[in-house]
């Protein structure tokens, strides 16, 4: 693949942006400290926007890296409070796989925000990257994060038992991708 590192996307609502030391406050009151948002995540609610602060500063120096890709989710009408976060929680160059993970405020789910992320990050490693798979999974108890992926294409390819950990202990883990081959034509 191609890395590139963290680049600005943009979509009809949002901007997809590198995340800045100044947006610890607003991750810990919009995603970061609600038990409903970290329910099926494999981290726990934060304490304080300090826990925030310190982890903004990790993901900031992380930016360094071409192969690290951790955005923060913001309305282009606004322009400036992150509402979430979209990132690459694993790749592997061997395969050309990249697997995404994401996390949203409450009083932004159900309203399409996410789905319209995933798809920007999901052209931009196809057409930028390179990559030949995207991949996603969730906890079959968080159905709504599947639909997130079916609406962005990805192909339903199987529930693995067992096989996974979140907020919640060990859980089943619904698997969902969708390879460069696959996307409507016109998108290659």
């Amino acid at each position: 693949m191609r890395h590139c590192g963290t680049q600005l996307l943009e979509t009809e609502r949002l901007i997809l942006r590198r995340f800045e030391i100044e947006d610890a406050q607003a991750m810990y009151t919009n995603w970061a400290s609600d038990p409903d948002v970290t329910k099926y995540l494999t981290w726990p609610v934060h304490a304080s926007a300090d826990v925030s602060k310190t982890i903004l500063k990790e993901w900031i120096s992380s930016y360094s890296k071409d192969n690290y890709y951790q955005w923060a989710i913001v309305f282009k009408e606004n322009g400036t409070e992150p509402i979430g976060s979209i990132a690459a929680v694993h790749i592997n160059d061997d395969i050309d796989m990249v697997h995404i993970g994401y996390c949203l405020g409450k009083p932004w789910w159900h309203k399409g925000i996410m789905s319209e992320a995933l798809k920007a990050v999901m052209d931009f490693f196809f057409d930028q990257v390179g990559a030949n798979r995207i991949e996603c999974r969730h906890d079959p108890r968080n159905p709504h994060s599947g639909m997130v992926m079916k609406k962005c294409g990805m192909k339903y390819e199987g529930t693995m038992r067992s096989a996974d950990r979140n907020n919640q202990g060990i859980c089943d883990s619904c698997c969902y991708a969708l390879l460069r081959s696959e996307r409507p034509s016109g998108e290659l």
